[in-house]
């Protein structure tokens, strides 16, 4: 078995590089697995997206496995903006606490211990990113989080 990784926009997959490259040494079908990386990554429209083909040369079978989109593709997403702040004067966007504990719950498996620290580890994007939460400061968010401030929505 052979394992291409390559990182596509949700359902925008093409049969130019970096598939092709990869696939054509194997006489895989390019049209099939690019059909079937968009049609897996369609719900994650405008977004990178991390996929896994794995591919049988012998038999020429193929298996797709869609990875989690990075957390800072999410925000961008969720905020409406194509890329974090350059400078720090101007946030790039707001965010709800609301919506980032969402976030933290769709990364849970892959980051922190329990839902209080994969939030803080989404705050920490927002906060590289320079994206607010409900207009305040990230790091001032996650000292509230420390604080317990906000355990009722962790709790719900």
């Amino acid at each position: 078995m052979k394992t291409i990784d390559v990182i596509v926009e949700g359902g925008k997959a093409s049969a130019g590089p970096p598939l092709a490259p990869a696939l054509a040494p194997m006489g895989i079908n390019i049209g099939q697995v690019v059909a079937k990386i968009n049609e897996e990554t369609a719900a994650f429209g405008g977004m990178k997206v991390p996929v896994k083909v794995i591919v049988d040369p012998a038999t020429k079978q193929f298996t797709i496995e869609v990875g989690s989109p990075p957390t800072s593709e999410i925000i961008k997403k969720e905020v409406g903006i194509e890329k974090g702040a350059g400078n720090r004067e101007a946030p790039a966007g707001n965010l709800t606490l609301e919506k980032a504990v969402q976030i933290a719950k769709t990364k849970r498996n892959s980051l922190g211990k329990d839902l209080s620290e994969t939030l803080k580890e989404i705050l920490g994007t927002c906060l590289s990113m320079g994206v607010t939460i409900e207009g305040k400061n990230a790091r001032e968010v996650i000292k509230e989080v420390n604080q317990g401030k906000h355990d009722s929505l962790l709790k719900g």
